[in-house]
Order: C-alpha cells, then sequence, then structure tokens
C-alpha cells in the first residue's frame, strides 16, 4: 500500500509516517518510481508505534524495542538480546513513569484533602 493509504488506515499523517521512517521506525519497499510500498504488517507496526510514543517512550526506545514486539500487549525479547544499553533507556523510563505516578498520587490526596476540608466547612457531603 502506498503511505496515504497507510496513513488513512492508522490515521497518522504522511508527515509523521516519513518521520517513522527517518527514526528507522518503519521500512517501506521502495517501488521502480521512488514512491514507498508499506506491506500490511506496517498498519499493525504504526498502530504499536503510536502506542508506545502516547505511553512516553522515545523514538530511541521504540527503536530498541518494536523488532521484538508481536502485538499491543506482548514483546518477545529473550535476554540474550537484551543489550545493556537498552536495559538502562527501559529502566531509566521505568523511573520516570514511577515519579508521575508518585507526584499524580500526591497531587490526587492533596486535592481530596482540600475537597474534604471544604464541604467539611460548609456542611456539605
Amino acid at each position: 500500500m502506498r503511505i496515504g493509504e497507510l496513513s488513512h488506515r492508522t490515521a497518522v499523517p504522511t508527515r509523521l509516517l516519513r518521520y517513522y521512517e527517518e527514526q528507522d521506525l518503519l521500512h517501506p519497499e521502495r517501488n521502480h518510481n521512488g514512491y514507498r510500498d508499506y506491506g500490511e504488517a506496517a498498519v499493525r507496526d504504526v498502530q504499536q508505534i503510536r502506542g508506545l510514543l502516547d505511553s512516553g517512550l522515545t523514538t530511541e526506545m521504540i527503536r530498541a524495542i518494536l523488532p521484538y514486539l508481536s502485538g499491543p500487549e506482548e514483546i518477545l525479547l529473550s535476554p540474550e538480546h537484551l543489550t545493556p544499553s537498552t536495559a538502562a533507556l527501559l529502566e531509566a523510563h521505568v523511573d520516570r513513569i514511577q515519579s508521575r505516578i508518585d507526584c499524580l498520587a500526591r497531587n490526587r490526596d492533596r486535592l481530596s484533602a482540600y475537597l474534604a476540608a471544604v464541604r467539611a466547612e460548609s456542611g456539605r457531603p
């Protein structure tokens, strides 16, 4: 399929698809006229890339793990393929996620305490 069809099927602009190719995340074939030609698997790949980007992974991290993804919820990365640099990237990302979770939990608790105090003063439940 050409880039326009892939864009339509994934709801990802062609500009972003070209960017994913520049970042070595997508690997289309080239026709004799130079047009990109994507296989059916590109739809799943683009959906996975979008999901991973939306979850906060960088293109560098995605490039490291994308070859081992077999579906949206499964990573087939055997221990012998996990390089120290990939492990460090993923560990740093896990740490950043945990920091965000901790911050969100603190904010949730503060807002809940504030609401409880305001409601107690006003006599509202």
